[in-house]
């Protein structure tokens, strides 16, 4: 694991653009699949942030996965324990632990949570027994409350003090325009899914404001990530976009949908458990790496609490680097999100998940992206690591961040992917 982890960070470093792609988009190819976008979809409809939705993926997709897993018990269970009952639908065991947790985190969503249960159950019945559809739905309505008990004490609530940062040198303040206080303060505390602690991969900070590093950084953002930037060509600038269009969580597991369809479609044999159990399998270790790397992601940006550059920007007269000169007027490309400059939110979550999909379909894979919320702009690419070299980019010519803390982020996320791929549903009895 620890090679891949170098070969994937130093690819993403090397990496160049991708290439184009030989296979389009279809239908999901199960339920599994079919409650993962009703999950995003519920996410879009509910405005949930980038941040937030990472929690309510997790939980979604541990729930599904322990509800299954616990009618195979081929892995070991995120929470709860593989006790389903034999002859149990798989199927309608994970449809319900979808639908029962969405149901409780989106209530006022339950008429269109309800339409797509039917048409789920309806379906499986084409092909399953009365008796284990109705044995399936009362497992996975069980594990569903045990995943919602267990998360509701990971400190998402109760929401702590407004955070506002300080007025010290490289210290993060509200920015413009809106001003808000720093967004999500308890993910720095909250109760990780796997890792051992919030700050286990804690990076080693932003580089010192007099530093060489800092001076490039600062200069590269200045430059590149302006508002009216002349040297970010059209290219950079609808990237930037495009990453900031649409979650990280959405956009990483509408690539994994869209992998997992070819997968199957490639496919010489039609193993419906197998390729069940695996597709939530898959889609858990992806949205608790995120999760996860979320977690860590804000606690060290609520520990060393790094200005934007739209802040160190104008006020870099007073940084006492004389290779850094202010500009007043500088504006970034699009708004800075509201919470402290470094590690980068998006390197962390999507290095995080370029590691899980590496490993499970190959880091030299051909995949697009598209945007729930940017429809007809298609990112395409050869490699997980030429879409991390994308993010990591994104982020600077847009104004919003510095290297460094893309390169960090990048790094945090790939540590915590690598640690749920080593600890997290692993297989039992020494079964592959």
């Amino acid at each position: 694991m620890r090679t891949l982890l170098r070969t994937f960070v130093v690819g993403a470093v090397l990496a160049v653009g991708g290439g184009a792609m030989t296979f389009a988009a279809s239908a999901p190819a199960d339920e599994i699949t079919n409650w993962n976008q009703m999950l995003f979809r519920a996410g879009l409809v509910g405005g949930t942030s980038p941040l937030v939705i990472t929690r309510v993926a997790a939980i979604v997709q541990a729930a599904v996965f322990d509800a299954v897993n616990g009618i195979d018990r081929r892995y070991t269970p995120i929470h709860v324990p593989a006790a389903g009952p034999a002859g149990a639908s798989r199927d309608a065991a994970a449809v319900q632990a979808a639908y029962a947790t969405l149901l409780k985190l989106y209530p006022t969503q339950q008429g269109t949570l309800d339409a797509r249960r039917a048409v789920s159950l309806t379906s499986i019945g084409a092909r399953e027994s009365s008796a284990a559809i109705a044995s399936g739905i009362a497992w996975g309505q069980t594990v569903a409350d045990a995943i919602l008990t267990w998360r509701g004490t990971d400190g998402f609530t109760p929401p702590p003090p407004a955070f506002v940062g300080g007025s010290g040198v490289g210290m993060w303040r509200p920015t413009p325009p809106a001003f808000a206080s720093g967004a999500g303060p308890q993910f720095a505390y909250m109760t990780p899914w796997v890792i051992s602690a919030p700050g286990q991969f804690r990076p080693a900070g932003p580089p010192a404001l007099t530093s060489d590093r800092y001076t490039a950084d600062f200069n590269e953002t200045k430059t590149m990530g302006s508002l009216s930037s002349p040297t970010r060509i059209p290219d950079q600038t609808i990237f930037a976009w495009f990453w900031a269009s649409s979650t990280a969580s959405y956009l990483w597991n509408n690539v994994t949908l869209s992998l997992i369809d070819r997968t199957h479609r490639e496919s010489d044999s039609d193993q419906h458990r197998s390729a069940t159990l695996g597709d939530a399998r898959l889609l858990a270790q992806l949205n608790l790496a995120m999760a996860d790397a979320a977690i860590g992601c804000w606690e060290a940006k609520y520990a060393y609490v790094f200005w934007r550059p739209v802040t160190a920007i104008p006020l870099a007269a007073t940084d006492s680097n004389p290779a850094t000169t202010a500009d007043p007027t500088w504006m970034p490309l699009f708004a800075t999100p509201a919470h402290p400059e470094y590690p980068s939110g998006h390197s962390c979550v999507s290095g995080a998940a370029g590691v899980v999909l590496a490993n499970h379909f190959g880091e030299r894979t051909r995949f697009r992206v598209t945007s729930d919320v940017m429809p007809g702009v298609v990112r395409q690419f050869d490699s997980f690591s030429a879409a991390l070299e994308e993010v990591k980019n994104a982020r600077i010519f847009a104004g919003i961040h510095f290297r460094s803390a893309t390169n960090d982020g990048q790094i945090l996320g790939a540590s915590v992917g690598e640690y749920i791929l080593s600890n997290a549903m692993q297989p039992v009895d020494g079964r592959p």
